[in-house]
């Protein structure tokens, strides 16, 4: 197993708290409330904002040449990521003003802000652990969404959205973000380490499966309005 699926593994049941969520499987049905999606779409913008700000972190937090090109590469996969997550809301009748003007959730800021501390408080692997789950999880989700690609969703109505995280340059992406876990880890860890990683790691899981709440509430919270 590489460094991430020992991870994964010693949180089994907070990484399925995530990748099986209510919110994930109604997508994968198809029967997702609409005014939920559209919630989670916003929110998803302005969390995408704090996890530049979280790689520009790494940057800083490198101590090669090496470590500081891996986050500048992340960093700009996930600025052009948010260019085509624009496009989307625009889509679902979301304007750019409109989603700028949207206040964090605290679901939002308690993901996001965690993630920015573990990297303040921490060193590189301490962040970029806390960074994984979102990287490589959103990868799995799309993929066991779309076991035959998303061609063959049809007219599915988050066809859009399994296909930008089932395609070629996200999956790259995200094994790239895979590797470089794994080499950071071959610095050494020791399994008293390993239990502070493990514990990092399965509370970004939870907060990512509270993301997934939050747009389900907000979804409910629109329908009643």
């Amino acid at each position: 197993m590489d460094f991430f699926d020992r991870l994964k593994a010693a949180a089994h049941d907070d990484w399925q708290s995530y990748v099986d969520h209510d919110f994930v499987r109604m997508m994968g049905e198809g029967t997702l409330p609409h005014d939920a999606f559209k919630a989670y779409l916003v929110q998803d913008y302005l969390f995408l904002i704090q996890f530049s700000r979280a790689y520009a972190l790494a940057a800083y937090k490198g101590r090669t040449l090496q470590d500081i090109k891996a986050a500048q590469d992340t960093m700009a996969a996930i600025l052009n990521e948010m260019n085509l997550h624009l496009r989307l809301c625009e889509r679902w009748g979301l304007s750019a003003a409109d989603v700028e003007a949207t206040e964090e959730h605290n679901s939002n800021i308690a993901y996001t802000r965690y993630v920015l501390d573990c990297g303040m408080s921490g060193d590189l692997l301490d962040l970029h652990v806390a960074l994984i789950p979102c990287v490589i999880g959103y990868g799995e989700i799309a993929k066991s969404l779309a076991p035959n690609g998303p061609d063959a969703l049809g007219d599915h109505p988050y066809r859009e959205w399994i296909g930008e995280y089932a395609g070629e340059g996200y999956l790259a992406a995200a094994a790239g973000a895979r590797a470089n876990l794994d080499r950071l880890a071959q610095r050494g860890v020791s399994d008293e380490r390993f239990a502070e990683l493990v514990k990092i790691f399965a509370r970004a899981s939870r907060l990512e499966a509270g993301f997934w709440q939050m747009g389900l509430d907000l979804g409910h919270e629109a329908k009643l309005a």
